[in-house]
This record gives C-alpha cells, structure tokens and sequence, in this order.
C-alpha cells in the first residue's frame, strides 16, 4: 500500500496521530503505526487508546481492521486491555533506545541546602491572594484583553504601577511611559540587543554585578566599563571622565552584590552627567521593596524622569516564574522601546498582567511585601546572629536591604580563602557564589573576597538547618 493517511483523532480529549503507510493491508500498516508509536516513545506506557469505532471512522477502515489489530498487539505485549478500561501501552512496553545511544548519566548530586542569591522563598508565594486576583481579573477583563494587545502592556497593569511605584518608590511616570516587559533581562536586550539598537555605544556600569547581565550585553557587542566601588556605592564622578559612554547601569538602592546605598553626593553626580552629557542612567530596582533599617531609598528616577529608565519586576518580590516585568522610560524613548519589542512576540501573558494589576489595586501586593519583609528581616537577623556566634572574625556586610548578605572573609586569605570556603561549603551540601564571580573582568584597584548567602531561598523549616551547614564551613580565625 503505497497511500499514507495521517490522523488527528480527538477521543475523549486525547490526540492520536498516526500515519499509515507502506506495503500490505490496511490492518498490517496500522500494526505498524502503533507498535513505532510505542516503541519510540511517543505513546507512553498506560496511555488509553481510542476506542476501535472511533479510530476506524477517523482512519476511514473497517472496525473489525482497528479490533484486529488491537487483539494482535494485545497478544504481542504492546498493548493491554480490561473490560470496562479500555486498551492501553502495556506498562511494560518500553521505548527502545537506539543501539548507539550511551548510557544515562547518573543524576548530579544536589544539594542539600539553596543559599544562592536572587531567589525568593519559593513556597511563600501567595497563592490564594494570587487565584483571588486570577478570578477578579479574569471576571472583569474585556474582550480584548483576549485578542492583539498593546505593545506597551495591558492599560490596567501600567495604571497600578504608575501609582504604585509613584506613592511606594518615588517614581514620577504617567501610564504611556511604561512598557510592560518579562524581567530585567528583557528590559536590557529591547534596550541594546535588538535589531532597532536603542542605545548605542558603551555602558558604564558597577564594578561587581551579575556576570549575566555582563554576558547578554557583551553578546549583543555592548562594551561594559566598569566603575570603582566603594563603601558609597559607584564613583559616578567618574563617568564625566569615561570617552564614549552615554549610559550607566547603577543600582542606587541597594548595590549588588555588596549591598551599599549610593551615596547622595554620587546620586547628585548621576544626574548631573546625565543632564550636562545628555546621557541616560538605567535604574535596576531590583529588590527596592525590601529595606529594613531605615525607610527605602528612594528612586533615583524621581530626580529626573527625563534622563532615568527606572527598570523592575516581580521576580524578587512575588516569584521569577511569573515573568512580569516593567521600564520607565523618558518620553523620547518609548516608541524606539515598542519599536524593538516588534510583534507579540515577546509580549507577557495579559492574564498575568491583568491579575497583577488587580493584586496591586486591592492592596494584595502591598500587604505579600509586608509579610515577607518581616520574614527576610528576622532570617537577616538569625544569620548575622549565628555568623557573629561562630566566627566573629567574618564581617556580615550588605545587610540594610535586600534577599542576601556579604560575608567578608579575611583580607590575608585572599581569593584562595574564598576558593577554599566554597569548597568547604559544597562538602556541607551548600549552593552559594563567592564574591569574586561578580567582579568585572576589568576592574581596577583591590579585589574583595567573600561568600554571598542568599537567606530568603530555603523554605522556612529549612532555614535553620542551612545556617548550621553555613556556619560549619566558614573559615576559622587564623593566628
């Protein structure tokens, strides 16, 4: 039978594609079909198949051709059948692996506790306040919150930040100058890495931060200088200095990794560069809502909309799955940004933008970064606690703020010091980063060495635990 027919059987909600060819009947080609669709894979062990009526109308063949060759295959092992449950992959009916295929590697070992930055505690996340907003949203949204959208985001999201983050992070913007987008990275590829280039040239930026962010902008050929850092923050004076640059990425509230404010005498020196140079400051707040101490700082867009993108998200404060994010922009950039954005494409999920608007308006979001706040502030508490009990040579540095700490080891131990500590804490089953893995490659003057722990990660009945495990691994004070 030279003929081939492919079908798409819809039976009680399942999808079966098969394509009948090659030579002999009817009943021999759809042998054939099943038993490759099982022996490759693509019908898992326990699958229910479509009863024989229905497969034979859909194939077009008689019904005693699908009954037969069900009854073969039952007979062969591939399938199986019971009376009143209908015929299903044998569960012993394994896809072959090809003969050349090596051996599955055995799973890396995880471990056991997650102190890596950036990560929310996971199991925090506010699930019923979220569903509540899900229903409201989905309840109230128009139809064509369901059809093609805005570039610029849904008008109800860009309503609730443009007043959230004016009364919450000091934000001066009006709903037509945010663009929705799905996280920080986002943000920075529409500004550098997109065919439209809405910025050109170098970019300034901190002299410790995320190597990813380092790594996206250089695979976009984006040249990154880096700035001297202090326990002020960035040396902005430095940036009148820098030949080419026309922007900086700062993270004025809380610097990462080593968590120090930029000074005001250096916010003053931001925006004076970027009004004298007409230049640009991209603004990541990345974890603005989580100040302990004292009030946040606020943002540094507020001094000068015309000359800040003010770029943030929900990874921090909700959960990076959600992958909602948002710029501020001046004015004269938003449609270069829609212009990069293009098409649908690499636009958010509306129902996810419509319950988070719904989740700020209700005060869902504010009374989530209450709580947790609270939270990160008494873990903050309990490391630098356990830290000064055990090893009261280590400084705990960055701590005003923030999902993480710096410890700073000694400064004779040296980036061996930092190597040897990592290893240590891998012995305990620890995932945390060392401090030099965020150091620019270009960076000048005195390197620092340490351990960054991120404390919001591990779920709450693990996180005492994981202090103990932290606390076994940190150096002992030499001499």
């Amino acid at each position: 039978m030279g003929e081939s027919w492919v079908n798409s059987a819809t039976v009680l909600g399942a999808d079966l594609h098969l394509e009948l060819s090659g030579p002999g009947s009817r009943r021999a080609a759809l042998i054939r079909a099943l038993r490759e669709a099982v022996r490759t894979g693509r019908l898992a062990p326990g699958t229910k198949l479509p009863p024989y009526r229905s497969l034979a109308a859909d194939l077009g063949i008689a019904r005693n051709t699908v009954a037969d060759a069900y009854a073969e295959l039952v007979a062969e092992g591939w399938l199986s059948a019971r009376q009143g449950s209908g015929t299903r992959v044998a569960q012993r009916a394994e896809p072959l692996r090809p003969a050349h295929s090596p051996a599955p590697r055995p799973p890396a070992a995880r471990p056991v506790h997650n102190l890596l930055q950036g990560q929310p505690d996971a199991a925090s996340f506010p699930r019923t306040a979220w569903l509540t907003s899900a229903r409201r949203a989905l309840t109230a949204a128009p139809n064509d919150a369901f059809g093609p959208g805005d570039p610029r985001g849904r008008p109800e999201l860009r309503r609730a930040l443009t007043d959230y983050l004016a009364r919450a992070r000091g934000v001066r913007t009006d709903p037509d100058r945010i663009v929705i987008c799905s996280g920080f990275a986002h943000a920075l590829r529409l500004l550098f890495g997109s065919p439209a280039h809405v910025l050109d040239g170098p970019l300034a930026v901190e002299a410790y931060g995320l190597e990813f962010h380092r790594s996206l902008l250089a695979a976009a050929a984006v040249r990154t200088v880096p700035l001297p850092l202090d326990e002020h923050g960035a040396d902005t004076s430095q940036l009148v200095s820098l030949p080419g640059v026309r922007a900086t990425l700062l993270t004025p509230a809380h610097q990462f990794p080593t968590g120090v404010p930029l000074h005001p005498d250096r916010r003053a020196a931001a925006i004076n560069w970027a009004r004298s140079t007409g230049s640009l400051i991209l603004e990541d707040d990345y974890d603005g809502e989580f100040r302990y101490d004292r009030q946040p700082v606020g943002s540094l867009q507020g001094l000068d909309p015309d000359h800040v993108v003010h770029l943030g998200s929900v990874s921090k404060s909700l959960s990076p799955a959600l992958r909602l994010g948002w710029m501020v922009l001046p004015e004269h950039l938003v449609e270069p940004v829609l212009a990069a954005k293009g098409e649908r494409e690499a636009w958010a999920s509306a129902t996810d933008q419509l319950t988070l608007a719904d989740f700020i308006e209700r005060g869902a979001y504010d009374r989530h970064v209450r709580s947790m706040r609270l939270r990160y502030r008494r873990r903050r508490d309990r490391l630098a606690d356990a830290v000064a009990a055990s090893a009261p040579h280590i400084t705990v540095s960055g701590i005003a703020a923030g999902l993480h700490a710096v410890l700073e080891l000694p400064a004779q131990d040296g980036e061996q010091g930092e190597e040897a500590a990592l290893r240590a804490a891998r012995r305990q089953g620890l995932a945390l980063d060392g401090l030099t893995a965020y150091r620019h490659p270009d960076a000048t003057g005195p390197a620092r060495h340490g351990l960054v722990v991120g404390y919001a990660t591990p779920p709450e009945h693990a996180f005492g635990a994981a202090l103990e495990a932290l606390c076994r691994a940190l150096p002992e004070r030499r001499g």
